[in-house]
């Protein structure tokens, strides 16, 4: 057990560093998976020249260390169950509305997971030429332009004409993006499609549900497969505050 220990340290460690200076990132969550490598390499510490500090706890404790556990990735299975139920999710045609949802813009233009996303979103508008696109997004501290502004200029560079498209360009998070886009259109009676990448729709659609959109589906963008284990983590922490907090 204590070498498996070490063994998943070293590889929390080795993906810390491809992404750190291999892997084009967004956000710094990243620095998630340094914390588990120290975290696996002192349990490994302590298990080998400390011997099995768990036995020599009381019983009552270790069971409840133990329940924790078990609950633990149960939960942690169960929410990316979920997340990954969604993957593939596609929308009928003809909706009334699809709603792109930001991510990081950069001074050369959209980043890798905000271009994944307004392709997905290009592909549908080229198919469904009634369909009127929202694009919601503000502008973060680090970013030269608010998403939306990045994402209408992307798509008008495509060819679409920008009277199909509308910005929201003040949310900063995902049920903003709900909340806020709900105002340019009927969320009770119009069909909206979310675009997002396929890691995020789950989260996305439960939130526009509870937001009050009754005809909502979700449009799974791709994502980049290197950082799936890095995103997947992160949308489950996303999953688990939102129920927390009542938008799921």
């Amino acid at each position: 057990m204590e070498w498996l220990i070490f063994i998943a340290g070293v590889l929390f460690l080795l993906y810390f560093l491809a992404i750190a200076f291999f892997i084009p990132h967004g956000t710094s969550f990243f620095v998630v998976w340094l914390a588990a490598a120290l975290l696996c390499f002192g349990a490994f510490f302590l298990i080998h020249w400390k011997g099995n500090l768990l036995a020599a706890l009381p019983e009552w404790l270790r069971k409840i260390l133990i329940g924790i556990a078990v609950v633990g990735v149960l939960v942690f299975v169960f929410v990316e169950g979920c997340i990954i139920s969604r993957f593939w999710a596609k929308a009928p045609a003809d909706l009334d509305y699809i709603i792109v949802l930001g991510a990081q813009m950069k001074t050369s233009g959209p980043s890798r997971v905000l271009q994944l996303r307004l392709d997905a979103a290009f592909d549908y508008l080229q198919e469904n030429e009634d369909t009127k696109v929202i694009l919601s997004g503000g502008q973060g501290p680090d970013e030269p332009v608010s998403e939306a502004r990045g994402m209408y200029d992307y798509l008008i560079s495509r060819g679409v004409a920008g009277s199909r498209m509308i910005m929201e360009d003040q949310s900063t998070n995902t049920h903003q993006n709900m909340i806020l886009s709900s105002a340019y259109l009927d969320k009770k009676n119009e069909t909206v499609g979310i675009v997002t990448s396929n890691f995020h729709v789950f989260r996305a659609q439960k939130i526009g549900k509870k937001a009050g959109y009754e005809k909502i589906c979700g449009i799974a963008a791709k994502a980049e497969p290197a950082l799936l284990p890095n995103n997947m983590t992160r949308e489950f922490i996303g999953v688990v505050k939102d129920f927390l907090v009542g938008n799921l």
